[in-house]
């Protein structure tokens, strides 16, 4: 007999608001739905009534983990419409920040995924050795989160040799204590057997869903944007594409470790390499009436930005498709078949940031079926309408 389990949107194994819904017989999972929407934010209409440099700020907020990421892919985007080339340091120095954030980001998915399969002490080990890289980004832009390094033009804050080494030196730390991560995550045998065969996802169906990532590469997908469109300094950096052919959580933990060892090997080539010269460039207020579709290899995966101007001093439209978002068609893929108790480890696989992935509110019309997508003022409007009016129901219909 099948029975319908719902999890979510408030559970302990999700860290935000996602709806599940799983169809199970027994213990094993026969079909599965993704229920999106309990993150209403309105970013992407938000930004079409801020300037091209305002929404730089709102751009790092779409995700604390991947800040670097959504302005590097958007500010790139502005200059290729604005028709202007960022100096060579600039892009190394952005470039840098780009990989300390990959460090920093798939260290805390290693703790997640101890975490996840019981091994607490892997989740210490990791979040404490997250520090370091986290020490050198506050030391860089004098943040540890959103790192304000991004400018329409460049990077706002330039590298002494002083910071230089201080950089190096933590990055030696790192290699040592993630060499000693790879052992374990290969070779410890609990771990192992807890990950090995959990969420398969073939290298077929990862090419058919348009899976992206770790995600895709720990199916044998040779897929990242660095490679397949470099940007900023990575058709200068000398690098390769980790992939594994397990195809299941145990593969996407070994790709995220050795893709690690790759961050290292390119932080330290930008630095030693890092040419002479200015950050920035000026950038016009306006941009030339034109579209452009920006894309960037996040430590998730591909990140894109569709931009589009009308030749004011804002963006026509913007368009974000994060890569938590491209990946949730083969989430549901790896969910089938696989047991209840796997559900927290196959979901954390894909490192979901399920705020990454919702950043428009839509309201529609219960009567007419109208639908509108709302501006920042309209949203906040409505807001303060129902804190006037405390009669108002939440199911109230609003006009538009």
């Amino acid at each position: 007999m099948k029975f319908t389990i719902p999890i979510g949107p408030q559970h302990p194994a999700l860290k935000e608001p996602i709806s599940l819904r799983m169809t199970v017989e027994g213990e094993v999972i026969r079909d599965a739905d993704i229920r999106l929407g309990y993150n209403h934010r309105g970013l992407e209409k938000l930004a079409e009534e801020r300037t091209w440099i305002q929404n730089i700020y709102l751009m790092e907020r779409i995700c604390g983990i991947c800040s670097h990421s959504h302005t590097t892919c958007y500010v790139q985007g502005v200059e290729k419409l604005m028709e202007i080339e960022p100096p060579k340091r600039g892009l190394y120095i952005r470039t840098l920040v780009a990989e300390l954030e990959r460090i920093h980001s798939h260290l805390l998915w290693l703790g997640v995924a101890g975490h996840e399969a019981g091994f607490d002490s892997f989740f210490m080990y990791t979040w404490r050795d997250r520090e370091v890289v986290m020490d050198i980004l506050e030391m860089i832009s004098g943040n540890r989160v959103h790192y304000a390094m991004n400018t329409i033009g460049g990077v706002r804050r330039d590298l002494d040799d002083l910071q230089v080494k201080k950089i190096l030196d933590g990055l030696e730390v790192l290699k040592k204590r993630t060499e000693y991560y790879f052992k374990i995550g290969a070779n410890e045998p609990t771990f192992v057997a807890r990950l090995a065969g959990v969420g398969y996802l073939s290298k077929e169906r990862a090419m058919d869903l348009c899976a992206v990532g770790p995600t895709a590469r720990a199916s044998g997908v040779t897929r990242d944007v660095r490679k397949d469109d470099p940007y900023a300094a990575y058709d200068e950096t000398p690098f390769d594409v980790c992939t594994a052919d397990t195809c299941d959580v145990l593969g996407r933990t070994v790709v995220r470790i050795k893709e690690l060892f790759e961050s290292y090997k390119i932080s330290e080539f930008l630095l030693k390499s890092l040419p002479a010269g200015g950050i920035a460039v000026k950038a016009p207020k306006r941009a030339k009436p034109n579209e452009v579709l920006s894309r960037y290899e996040a430590p998730r995966g591909e990140n894109t930005h569709y931009i589009k101007s009308n030749g004011t001093d804002k963006p026509e439209r913007l368009k974000v498709r994060a890569p938590t978002l491209a990946n949730y068609p083969a989430t549901v893929e790896m969910l089938r078949n696989g047991f209840i108790a796997d559900i927290p480890l196959i979901f954390a696989a894909i490192d979901p940031c399920i705020c990454c992935a919702e950043r428009a509110v839509e309201l529609v019309n219960a009567r007419t079926g109208e639908e509108k997508a709302l501006r920042f003022s309209e949203l906040r409007k409505l807001a303060d309408e129902r804190f006037k009016n405390p009669s108002l129901k939440r199911n109230a219909v609003w006009p538009f």
